[in-house]
């Protein structure tokens, strides 16, 4: 795979060229303590009809050391300089979890840029009592992210062996050489290189963060999964949520639940992949002229 290393503000992101050197970049943006190694799997699910350009968000892995501010705000304007910096004028973007926020943020502000957005088990602000603490719903829906960035581990195998013994993980169709590549591209020395202050600074968002989807005038899709964060039965985008993001306008939006998978294994593991990368193939033949990202669901 091949890294580009692209100038912002605050320092240099990096950003990597995943399943070959295609004619269709898609812009890829992970998840809020995540990396570019989980879009392993949709990369070679897409079988060489696109190339994922997959970023380090600023604070994480390879892009630990660009400075801040983080926020929705930020990750956007990164966005832009990737696509300026590799000289797309235009171009499917694809986001999971806090990366679909990202997205549908970026999409929102400059549709001129965007042929379609895919959107990943996020992107829409999930209904909570009024007056309540960011933080405490951070902390509420993320807690077990969380409480990783605060663990140390002695060697990478025992980072690998958390990992594999995560219950999104746990007996999942997801391949073993991907777990430990994403781990490994987490690790620095005893510890995530996601530091809970970047958690915490995005944290403060979480009231208004999926306001910028309901701004959506390019084509775009949602897809959820099944099941959440710890492959319980509580899914991080209920289907009525969705459903009714969709009905706002219902000529260039659409939706899709995933069965069977969770919300790390709908891009990590083989069979969310293969939906995704359905997904995004659709998001690239639509032309970003209209509807053309419907698939039924």
């Amino acid at each position: 795979m091949d890294r580009v290393d692209v100038p912002v503000a605050g320092g240099t992101l990096a950003t990597f060229r995943l399943g070959g050197d295609s004619r269709e970049p898609v812009i890829a943006v992970h998840g809020i303590t995540a990396n570019s190694r989980e879009w392993l799997a949709v990369a070679r699910a897409l079988e060489g009809r696109a190339t994922l350009l997959a970023l380090d968000l600023r604070g994480r892995a390879a892009s630990r050391g660009v400075a801040a501010p983080f926020g929705m705000e930020a990750y956007a304007r990164d966005v832009l300089d990737v696509l300026d910096h590799v000289g797309l004028e235009r171009a499917v973007l694809v986001g999971h979890s806090l990366g679909a926020y990202a997205v549908a943020r970026f999409a929102a502000d400059h549709p001129s840029r965007v042929r379609a957005a895919v959107l990943i088990d996020g992107g829409l602000t999930l209904p909570v009592p009024e007056g309540i603490d960011p933080q405490a719903v951070a902390a509420a829906v993320l807690g077990p992210a969380l409480a990783r960035l605060r663990l140390t581990f002695a060697t990478p195998e025992a980072y690998h062996d958390w990992w594999r013994a995560h219950p999104a993980f746990a007996g999942a169709d997801v391949l073993d050489a991907d777990l430990v590549a994403y781990a490994d591209h987490d690790l620095v020395g005893e510890r995530s290189s996601v530091s809970e202050e970047v958690v915490r600074a995005d944290a403060g968002e979480l009231l208004e963060i999926g306001k910028p989807a309901h701004r959506l005038e390019v084509p775009a899709v949602l897809l959820c999964a099944e099941r959440g964060m710890l492959d319980d039965p509580n899914p991080m985008q209920p289907p009525a949520l969705a459903q009714a993001w969709v009905d706002e306008a219902p000529a260039t939006r659409s939706t899709e639940r995933v069965p069977g998978v969770n919300h790390y294994t709908i891009v990590m593991g083989a069979a969310g992949a293969s939906a995704v990368a359905q997904a995004i193939v659709r998001a690239l033949q639509s032309r970003g002229d209209g509807p053309g990202l419907r698939s039924g669901g």
